[in-house]
């Protein structure tokens, strides 16, 4: 079932490949580099045999989260309702130094934040949005899975706290920089 979902999605996306069409400098290389890189990293093997139980869906969005804390390089990685310790091991594996929580007192401090969409993450989402941090970037997940959720990812996409946006289907990724011009980024990942 997931090879036929993500061929249709796959085709469906198709002419926003590797970065074509992007302008911006940032957006180019953050999609090339970081979302679409495909060379094996230094942590894939060790961490595939660490967790052989994982779905392709779900490593597949660890390597995106391992590539993201390895480029922001955070002090602190929020992760609001984790749904799976894997991901806290690419997020570690990423970013040695990050220290991983799923509560958070002061919303300034958190570099990356880690939100799957469910009924009650509107005030979690609120608050990151607020805190101030335009070096924050925000990973949503499930941003397709209902019509309720992708009414959420249209709102974030034109909420004026939000930069730039990258929708990967599987995920969203809000960055709260206001020095990039405002852009919403729809990736074949």
């Amino acid at each position: 079932m997931y090879r036929l979902k993500r061929m249709i999605v796959w085709m469906k996306r198709l002419h926003q490949c590797r970065g074509f069409g992007v302008q911006s400098p940032f957006g180019y290389s953050f999609i090339r580099y970081v979302i679409n890189e495909h060379y094996p990293y230094y942590a894939y093997a060790d961490l595939e045999k660490s967790m052989p139980y994982i779905d392709k869906c779900t490593r597949k969005l660890g390597k995106l989260y391992f590539r993201i804390a390895n480029y922001l390089q955070p002090k602190v990685i929020y992760d609001y309702c984790p749904t799976s310790d894997a991901y806290n091991e690419y997020f570690r594996a990423g970013c040695k130094k990050a220290v991983i929580v799923d509560k958070v007192c002061d919303y300034s401090e958190v570099g990356l934040a880690r939100i799957t969409l469910t009924d009650n993450c509107q005030y979690e989402i609120d608050n990151l949005l607020n805190c101030g941090n335009e070096h924050l970037v925000i990973i949503v997940e499930n941003i397709y899975r209902d019509t309720k959720s992708k009414d959420l990812w249209k709102s974030l996409i034109a909420d004026e706290r939000t930069g730039i946006t990258f929708d990967l289907y599987y995920a969203g990724l809000i960055f709260l920089d206001k020095s990039y011009y405002k852009m919403d980024y729809v990736v074949n990942f």
